[in-house]
C-alpha cells in the first residue's frame, strides 16, 4: 500500500502551500528544506510516486507542486496531465501550479512539460538559490492574478503583460517619451546584471543619463518586467535597485 508522507505545518493566509514529489526520499527531504527556508512558503506534503502525488493533491490542495519526471509508477508529465484533467472535471478555478525539478534533459520532455502547463523546469543538480528564485516568481505570479480577481474588472494589456512577462519585440506600446531602441538597451543591460543594479550603474553600462535610465527602469518595474528592492546605506535615502523578472 502506498503511503503519502504528510508534513504537518500551520497554514497562514498568504502562504504558498507546496507539495514535493520525488521518488528519492533524501532528495525530497532536501527540496522540502529549501522550500521551508523561504518566507511565505510551507511544505504541506511529500509524495514519492505518481499515485501518491495525485491523492495528496486532491486532499491537501497545494498551490504549487514540485514534480520529478522520473517516478516509479508514472512519469511526472502524466501526473501533471491528470492533475489538470481532475481540476477541469471538478471545475476548480484555482488550480495548482507545477514546477519540474528533474535530471531529464531530453528536449522532448521539456516540450511536453511546457505543453502540460508547467511554469518552469529546473535541471538537477542546481543551486538552492535557483529553486528559491523560481518559488518567488510563482508567488509573485499568483499574487498578480489574485489582485486582478479582487479588482473585479476586465484585464488590461498591461495586466496581462505582468502575468505573462515581456511581449515580443515590436509588440510593445511604450508610453509617450520612451523610445523602443533605448528600452531594448536598458532591458539588455538589466538582464546582463541578474543580481540587480542601480539607475546610476545602468546609466554607466548603457552610456545613458541617470535620469533616462531611471525612467526606463521604473517603467519596467511598473509593467512587471523588473523588481525593485531597497539598499540601505549609512546615511541618506535608500538606493533603489532593479532586477529583471525571469
Amino acid at each position: 500500500m502506498d503511503v503519502v508522507v504528510v508534513v504537518v505545518a500551520p497554514y497562514r493566509v498568504g502562504v504558498t502551500k507546496v507539495l514535493v514529489v520525488d521518488d528519492d526520499f533524501m532528495v525530497a527531504k532536501l527540496h522540502s528544506r529549501y522550500v521551508s527556508a523561504l518566507d511565505g512558503f510551507t511544505v504541506v506534503g511529500v509524495a514519492h510516486t505518481g499515485a501518491e502525488a495525485l491523492r495528496a493533491a486532491r486532499r491537501l490542495r497545494p498551490d504549487l507542486v514540485l514534480l520529478d519526471v522520473f517516478l516509479p509508477d508514472m512519469d511526472g508529465i502524466q501526473v501533471l496531465r491528470e492533475l489538470r484533467a481532475a481540476e477541469e472535471r471538478e471545475g476548480d478555478a484555482r488550480s495548482a501550479d507545477a514546477l519540474f525539478i528533474t535530471a531529464a534533459r531530453d528536449a522532448g520532455v521539456v516540450r511536453a512539460a511546457l505543453r502540460a502547463g508547467a511554469l518552469h523546469y529546473l535541471i538537477k543538480p542546481f543551486h538552492r538559490s535557483a529553486l528559491q528564485e523560481q518559488l518567488q516568481h510563482v508567488a509573485s505570479l499568483r499574487n498578480r492574478l489574485d489582485a486582478l480577481d479582487e479588482a473585479r474588472r476586465e484585464a488590461r494589456q498591461e495586466d496581462v503583460d505582468r502575468i505573462f512577462g515581456t511581449r515580443p519585440p515590436g509588440s510593445r506600446e511604450l508610453p509617450k517619451g520612451l523610445a523602443a531602441h533605448t528600452a531594448d538597451l536598458v532591458e539588455r543591460v538589466l538582464r546582463e546584471h541578474p543580481a540587480g543594479l542601480s539607475a546610476s550603474e545602468c546609466a554607466e553600462a548603457g552610456t545613458l543619463s541617470r535620469v533616462s535610465a531611471r525612467r526606463y527602469l521604473e517603467y519596467f518595474a511598473e509593467t512587471g518586467r523588473a523588481e525593485v528592492s531597497l539598499r540601505y546605506g549609512g546615511t541618506g535615502r535608500p538606493e533603489r535597485r532593479y532586477r529583471a523578472v525571469s
